[in-house]
């Protein structure tokens, strides 16, 4: 039986539903974090050390970090479609949710938070640019790739479409000046009707 802790507005959360609804597989959602708690308290901390949202348990099996758990999720129960076989493809699958893990989620992670979420540290103009100039440069290099492929990793839909599309669409949804970028807006439009995807991910930013 898989259990998943974790808000629906969380895009950590909303990466692992999206692979769960491309998977086709029967889950039970806890609401944690915010608003709702539960990550402080003892039982879910025993699972989750970090006391953050995702937390996932297979049959007694606990993973946390959001593109841990989609690896995983791909590798046991969609190995061949959204895990490549073939080893090469499957690290450059690996490549770009590493990249956006470590480049284009905390590029742009200051705004959502000045713009969405109204923090006060993060609200100054100069802040909100910074972010969006910085965003930009990698969404560049991202278009561009698409430019060559038809998905992230090649030709097919796979994992490493997940987290990046999960961003990518995110940063279209916020109040904000945006590049244009017609290889990632085809792309998203391809990701639109994908199992998971619809009122998963495309929620109202919160």
């Amino acid at each position: 039986m898989l259990t998943l802790w974790g808000r629906t507005n969380s895009i950590n959360v909303q990466k692992v539903i999206w692979t769960l609804g491309e998977l086709d597989l029967d889950y039970t959602r806890i609401d944690a974090g915010m608003a709702f708690g539960v990550v402080d308290t003892p039982e879910y901390s025993s699972r989750n050390p970090n006391r953050l949202v995702p937390t996932l348990d297979d049959d007694g099996y606990v993973l946390w970090e959001s593109n841990t758990i989609v690896r995983y999720l791909a590798a046991r129960y969609g190995a061949g479609r959204l895990y490549p076989e073939d080893l090469k493809a499957r690290f450059i699958a690996e490549q770009w949710m590493d990249w956006q893990a470590t480049n284009l989620y905390p590029a742009l992670i200051p705004a959502f938070l000045g713009l969405v979420r109204q923090a006060p540290q993060f609200s100054a103009p100069a802040t909100i640019e910074a972010a969006r100039t910085k965003t930009e440069g990698f969404l560049a290099v991202l278009d561009a790739h698409l430019g060559a492929n038809a998905f992230v990793a090649g030709e097919a839909f796979t994992m490493a479409d997940i987290p990046a599309g999960a961003s990518a669409w995110r940063w279209a949804a916020m109040p904000i000046a945006h590049e244009p970028r017609p290889n990632i807006a085809r792309w998203l439009e391809s990701l639109r009707g994908r199992p998971g995807f619809a009122g998963n991910i495309d929620l109202p930013l919160s």
